[in-house]
């Protein structure tokens, strides 16, 4: 059985990844839980905030009223599995936001989170047993559509508030009646909204007209296909080539042979990120590549730089946070990382941000319910507008971030970061878009 133990302040900065679930407190800055990931990526790792913005967030950080009570939060994350390149990077997001939380909440704040091994059962099974042994009061999300979902429905049935990030599938929020679910985080009609802004950062006598869409076999796989023919064919672009492909699958070679037949100049998909590395290099080993390349949640992880190193570059992402967005509390958010993590990267990992934006919106529902209490917390979410690191949001009653609030961030890889190239903002760490993909024999 998993064992709960708790960290002191600092000390996961050098120490070994704790086995089982760890229990971050950190009272009003004086502890800080967590370890120092194990089985993450170090080196290759990008993602950095603009520096612009030392505030936390926009809103008030102070409950209201006499109520000390504790705030207890369960969650998982994938340390080991499918999503573990991944896991470390959600989880210090959560640390720094924990810490954050204990400074400015008149309440002590403990985060209990366990490795869900990427597996959906297993997440199921971690959640049940912390909620059996612990007066919880909130839920957090792991990462992709599979893993979020299934936290969301453990949650909906525990009358829990629940709050997802890397959940982009919109289907769930309008079918599945959430009442207790929320997802600050772009989905899927963003990211086709985002991928049209960044086409249209280029003259319009260079953008890319014909449009490849490489769909997994999956209700988001569909949904976000949907929206990109939807929205790139209404401003006029012609997609050339739509094709469906199973998820797991090793072979890409007849997509790519597709695509090329086609001329398909702007590539779409949403793999895995093990699907994306895999098609990336069975289309060096063809010769053919297109000149756009965007892989959503494929190339979010910093193994893609690992596994791919130059072959990477220039692929297109849409992770929730990307370096180069400013305000809100991403200045402050770059200097924590750097002060509490020993690294030599220049950036900070995307998700790193995206789950520390989660910590922001629990933190500010919190504060606007003056309570810790369940149903005023999930009140709280539902009517406040919320001040993040990745922008200025609020929700519709089913949990979605309020149509058109949300700009999806799109980020580029470029020398091993990953780097903002849309929406445009004056940070140092954004990008000019680097378009067109050169051919690999020019790399």
């Amino acid at each position: 059985m998993a064992r709960d133990d708790t960290i002191r302040r600092r000390t996961y900065l050098k120490g070994a990844g704790a086995a089982g679930s760890v229990a971050i407190t950190g009272l009003a800055g004086c502890t800080l839980g967590g370890d120092g990931g194990n089985g993450g990526d170090d080196g290759g790792d990008s993602g950095g905030d603009s520096g612009s913005d030392g505030t936390d967030s926009g809103t008030e950080t102070t409950d209201s009223g006499d109520d000390t009570t504790p705030l207890t939060i369960a969650a998982t994350v994938p340390e080991t599995g499918a999503f573990s390149s991944l896991g470390q990077d959600l989880r210090r997001g959560y640390e720094l936001g924990v810490e954050r939380m204990n400074q400015n909440l008149d309440r002590e704040v403990e985060l209990i989170i366990r490795d869900d091994e990427s597996d959906a059962q297993t997440l199921r099974e971690q959640l049940q047993a912390i909620v059996s042994n612990n007066d919880v009061n909130m839920i957090w999300g792991s990462f992709s559509s599979l893993l979020v979902t299934a936290g969301s429905a453990f949650a909906e049935n525990q009358n829990l508030p629940f709050i997802g990030i890397a959940f982009a599938y919109e289907e769930p929020h309008r079918n599945d009646n959430y009442e207790w679910t929320f997802a600050p985080f772009p989905k899927s009609r963003d990211v086709a909204r985002s991928t049209l802004g960044t086409i249209e950062l280029l003259p319009e006598e260079d953008r890319p007209t014909n449009i490849g869409i490489w769909e997994p076999n999956s209700g988001w796989g569909e949904e976000q296909a949907n929206y990109w023919e939807d929205v790139l064919t209404e401003a006029g672009y012609d997609v050339v080539m739509r094709e469906v492909f199973e998820i797991g699958s090793s072979d890409f070679s007849t997509l790519i042979s597709q695509a090329q037949n086609a001329d398909v100049e702007a590539l779409l998909s949403n793999p895995t990120p093990g699907g994306g590395i895999t098609a990336v290099n069975q289309m060096s080993d063809s010769g053919w590549a297109p000149d756009m390349l965007k892989f959503v949640r494929g190339a979010d992880p910093s193994a893609w730089w690992s596994a791919l190193g130059q072959a990477g570059a220039y692929a297109l992402m849409c992770p929730g946070w990307v370096p180069g967005l400013t305000g809100n509390g991403n200045a402050q958010l770059r200097e924590t990382f750097f002060d509490a993590y020993d690294t030599d990267a220049q950036y900070m990992p995307v998700n790193v941000g995206g789950s520390y934006n989660l910590t922001q919106v629990a933190e500010q529902a919190v504060s606007a319910a003056g309570s810790v209490e369940p149903e005023a917390v999930r009140d709280a979410l539902r009517n406040t507008e919320f001040e993040t690191v990745i922008g200025t949001f609020s929700f519709e009653d089913n949990g979605l971030p309020s149509e058109g609030e949300l700009t999806a961030p799109t980020g580029q890889w470029w020398d091993g970061a990953q780097r903002l190239v849309f929406p445009d903002t004056d940070s140092e760490r954004a990008l000019d878009f680097r378009y067109p993909i050169p051919p690999w024999s020019e790399r």
